[in-house]
């Protein structure tokens, strides 16, 4: 493990990859603040795991994540490591999709890495040191028609991830943008669109291992995944050529 720190706030650890990284540092010397809307799913994550402790909270919430962290700090202590995996993902044509559902998106999946990270990293600026892992995904470089509004939120992710970390550079603080392409969790279920990217789904531990891979060789972006890097140089070289086989798949 490269995490060195005593102390993790993960966010979407009622499931997937948020309940791995909470469960897989849990392991070590480490008290986890596990933070999810879904209690039963933190339960269920927590099992009867001392060094995991829930916290219901909607990160969407500003208010409500300023007073978690504050109650966070307070109780395990000082936050070594900030995990940004909460997100939902329900898919549809952008004109039939309600538009109150549309902001929902945006407000949980990149208000949520917003709200977090803003109350969290100043924190650990001052300490000079943590590690602050914000999860986009491949779909924030790779729209697909039906994943239009889920997209745009993790687009939103890359961009204020990427300025952010070099508005920080060389203070301290570790910082990854996660994009994976399809992984094995719960998430995926509620993606029904087609993707140009036909490889295979990836495990949620691979995600977790490249990520420490990158923290540990000062990389930034962590592309998950046999081709993953490859699909993302098609979509900044070649728009044309993407967009050109979506339509031929939405067709089949």
């Amino acid at each position: 493990m490269a995490f060195r720190g005593r102390v993790a706030l993960i966010t979407g650890a009622g499931s997937g990859m948020g309940r791995l990284a909470t469960q897989r540092l849990a392991q070590g010397d480490v008290r986890v603040a596990a933070v999810d809307v879904n209690e039963k799913g933190l339960e269920e994550t927590a099992g009867d795991r001392a060094s995991i402790r829930s916290y219901r909270c909607d990160v969407s919430d500003r208010e409500a994540v300023d007073l978690l962290v504050k109650q966070v700090e307070s109780e395990l202590g000082p936050i070594d490591r900030v995990v940004n995996a909460a997100a939902i993902a329900p898919s549809g044509l952008l004109l039939e999709q309600d538009t109150d559902l549309i902001r929902r998106l945006m407000e949980i999946n990149y208000g949520g890495t917003v709200n977090v990270t803003k109350a969290s990293l100043p924190g650990m600026l001052a300490r000079g040191s943590g590690d602050l892992i914000n999860f986009a995904s491949l779909a924030g470089w790779l729209p697909s028609l039906q994943l239009g509004a889920y997209s745009a939120t993790k687009f939103a992710v890359v961009a204020f991830s990427e300025v952010l970390y070099h508005e920080n550079r060389g203070r301290g603080v570790r910082m990854v943008c996660v994009c994976p392409p399809k992984v094995d969790t719960p998430l995926l279920e509620q993606a029904k669109a087609k993707s140009i990217d036909a490889s295979p789904m990836i495990q949620p531990v691979e995600v977790l291992d490249a990520i420490e891979e990158s923290l540990e060789g000062g990389r930034f972006w962590v592309f998950p995944g046999k081709g993953t890097r490859w699909v993302w140089r098609v979509r900044r070289f070649l728009p044309g050529l993407l967009w050109r086989r979506l339509h031929q798949i939405e067709e089949l």
